[in-house]
């Protein structure tokens, strides 16, 4: 059984134990969706309340923060119901930049390769403590 497997089969296992309508459920972006860990949980939750919230490291478009949840929510059954979502930039392993880095050494790299090396470095420091005031303030509306 993998490393992510395992951690899925465990979430599972606790969400049975859980008895709550309502769940905040918070997540890390994944190739334009929520990681498989939370798709797990979402799929497995019914008749349930949920707040979505998540990290996405390409953070300054709303649209694209829009299309991951709106992926998202092609694994949460119908019988629940999404009391409120946040989505806010993300810090990336370092290994996005480093690939980064050698595409814009190559002699054709894309023309906005220096506008995501930029964003990767905004992105180290996110969620920061606007990020999290602004959550905050969306849990509470």
């Amino acid at each position: 059984m993998t490393r992510q497997l395992k951690k899925i089969v465990i979430i599972l296992d606790h969400v049975k134990k859980v008895d709550s309508d309502m769940f905040y459920i918070g997540f890390w972006t994944d190739k334009g969706n929520a990681d498989a860990a939370t798709l797990k949980l979402l799929e497995a939750l019914k008749n349930k309340k949920i707040f979505l919230f998540g990290t996405a490291g390409f953070g300054v478009s709303e649209e694209y923060f829009q299309r991951i949840l709106n992926n998202m929510k092609t694994s949460i059954d119908a019988s629940n119901t999404i009391v409120g979502e946040h989505m806010c930039q993300g810090k990336m392993p370092q290994s996005v930049r480093d690939r980064y880095v050698k595409m814009k050494a190559q002699p054709d790299h894309m023309p906005n390769i220096d506008m995501l090396i930029d964003n990767f470095d905004q992105a180290l420091t996110h969620p920061d403590e606007n990020d999290l005031n602004n959550l905050i303030a969306k849990i509470k509306a």
